[in-house]
């Protein structure tokens, strides 16, 4: 219980600096857009060169926005306002309680048959942008593409904002083994884990039955080796981890931004890097949108070895994840930025594989074998 609260505390303090930023990068948009005679929305990088500060703020404010055009800060502010506001609402708000709605014991861990079949929820956004990215329909010239075409998707919704417990994870893996899934994706994480024996159980299970379980690393800009991100490939107490697993980082569109500035890396942790800047995908009532994360990098990996799969179904889930972690794109001695920082690295220093997916060189190693 200490060690929550301080963690909470951190949280909250953490959570507030990056609203203050928020706050100042706001106003510094309203500033210069008023001076100029324009929306805040309206605001151009030209526009911020020709504004003529009036004092030391100002020119505070107008470095700052000149960073924030070249660099993009409206995206990230908005990955990251998304990340806290939920946070703050959810994961560190003691006072919220959604088992309720779940209608289970939460003190037995072997508890089966609770919850509800409303998929969809209140906010189904996420999940929705996820399972489009997979599975889309292929070819009907409407939205997008998903990567593979003969899939069925089971949702499972297992994880409500910032309501991950490990209860629920670890049945949901199992519901998923039992009924038929060749790969789980899991687009979600957290710090604490306390029981994580349990789901280490389902993880082990999972593996048993041949099932391909792929996890997000994260967008904290973290290194998993030396930061906790849970559910994970490790299992307690050094005993081991699951041959299944694949924890995804996201890589960006271009050189510049081979590895996404949010993304949680760690060279003995994070296995491979896929696309998760700018991803464009299905949101509900038919629309579309996009968005940033490894929650949306973790579907491209799950998406092709799901295309895998439905080309040679008789290749196991280890050799699925071999092929996607060695017939790659090798970026090994490529110079990244380390999320997080101004410090450039060698990509090999963050990544297990030191790479991007590449659907066409795993497909050429899938009919290999």
């Amino acid at each position: 219980a200490a060690n929550y609260k301080t963690r909470v505390d951190a949280a909250k303090k953490e959570a507030d600096e990056f609203y203050g930023i928020l706050r100042f990068y706001n106003s510094a948009k309203s500033t210069v857009a008023k001076s100029l005679g324009k929306k805040k929305d309206d605001l151009t990088a030209v526009d911020v060169e020709k504004f003529k500060p009036a004092n030391a703020m100002e020119g505070q404010m107008q470095e700052f926005l000149k960073l924030g055009f070249e660099h993009n800060f409206e995206a990230e502010f908005a990955v990251g306002k998304a990340h806290y506001d939920s946070m703050m609402e959810y994961s560190y708000n003691l006072d919220f309680d959604s088992r309720k709605i779940i209608g289970d014991d939460y003190s037995n861990l072997e508890e089966k048959g609770y919850g509800n079949n409303h998929v969809k929820g209140p906010t189904p956004d996420h999940g929705t942008s996820v399972a489009g990215i997979i599975a889309a329909t292929r070819n009907n010239g409407v939205g997008i593409d998903g990567v593979a075409g003969n899939v069925e998707i089971m949702v499972l919704r297992v994880v409500p904002n910032g309501d991950e417990h490990d209860k629920d994870v670890a049945n949901a893996i199992i519901y998923a083994v039992d009924n038929g899934a060749q790969i789980i994706n899991m687009s979600f994480g957290k710090s604490l884990s306390p029981s994580k024996e349990y789901v280490d159980k389902a993880v082990a299970y999972a593996a048993e039955f041949d099932v391909l379980l792929v996890h997000a690393s994260g967008n904290s800009s973290k290194n998993n080796d030396v930061s906790d991100n849970f559910p994970c490939a490790q299992y307690a107490n050094n005993s081991g981890e699951c041959p299944t697993w694949i924890e995804v980082g996201a890589s960006g569109p271009d050189e510049a931004g081979t590895v996404a500035s949010f993304s949680n890396y760690g060279k003995k942790t994070v296995d491979i890097f896929a696309p998760g800047v700018s991803i464009y995908s299905t949101t509900p009532e038919d629309n579309y949108g996009s968005a940033d994360g490894t929650s949306l990098a973790a579907p491209m990996v799950s998406g092709l070895a799901a295309l895998i799969l439905s080309y040679y179904p008789e290749l196991t889930a280890i050799q699925v994840k071999k092929i996607l972690e060695t017939a790659h794109t090798d970026l090994r001695k490529q110079k990244v930025v380390l999320p997080g920082t101004s410090k450039k690295v060698k990509f090999k220093k963050i990544c297990k594989n030191a790479g991007v997916i590449d659907a066409y060189m795993a497909l050429q190693a899938a009919a290999k074998i």
